[in-house]
């Protein structure tokens, strides 16, 4: 069973950590993160170290989520999250107009995303014919949702691998009909 629970949180320098009843507020240079966590778990602030503790063994199972939650609030604050895709294939392109990212999917309409507050979205020249696209931000859980709404746009197909992919997800590519002959 873990014990990551007992573990005292450090806040590194030049972070400002605030409690305000039962919401907590992480702040830096890059942006500032805000989490509510329940009644019933206690966060105590001290100096440079967070403590979390329950008042009731029912709750124990968020003690340890609510430990992490702030950890990972602290860490998303200080290091610079970012998530790349690729767009591959001869006919898909894509382009930024402005701070809005345009998609060609061989659509009968360009696909046009508008990046949510806080979230940075660019795109670079990959070798060839693909395109990468950079997503970054400070909070992960909004990185990571931002990318899978531009991957959805058009997923990876599973013949010749074309459409909008993780740039570390591998493919396993399937044989065609004629693949026997």
């Amino acid at each position: 069973m873990s014990r990551i629970w007992k573990n005292p949180i450090t806040i590194p320098t030049g972070v400002e950590v605030k409690q305000d009843w039962n919401k907590i507020t992480v702040k830096w240079k890059l942006g500032q993160l805000e989490y509510t966590h329940p009644n019933w778990v206690n966060v105590v602030i001290e100096e440079n170290i967070i403590t979390v503790s329950v008042d009731w063994k029912e709750y124990r199972n968020y003690w340890g989520l609510v430990r992490t939650l702030i950890a990972n609030m602290i860490e998303w604050v200080v290091n610079w999250f970012k998530k790349e895709l690729l767009v591959l294939w001869v006919w898909y392109n894509a382009k930024m107009q402005g701070k809005d990212l345009v998609l060609s999917l061989w659509l009968s309409h360009p696909v046009i995303y508008k990046a949510p507050e806080g979230i940075t979205v660019s795109i670079d020249k990959w070798p060839k014919w693909a395109v990468l696209v950079r997503v970054e931000g400070i909070d992960k859980q909004k990185v990571w949702e931002v990318t899978a709404k531009i991957r959805s746009f058009r997923k990876p197909e599973p013949y010749k691998g074309k459409g909008i992919r993780y740039i570390d997800e591998v493919i396993k590519l399937k044989q065609g009909k004629t693949a026997g002959k």
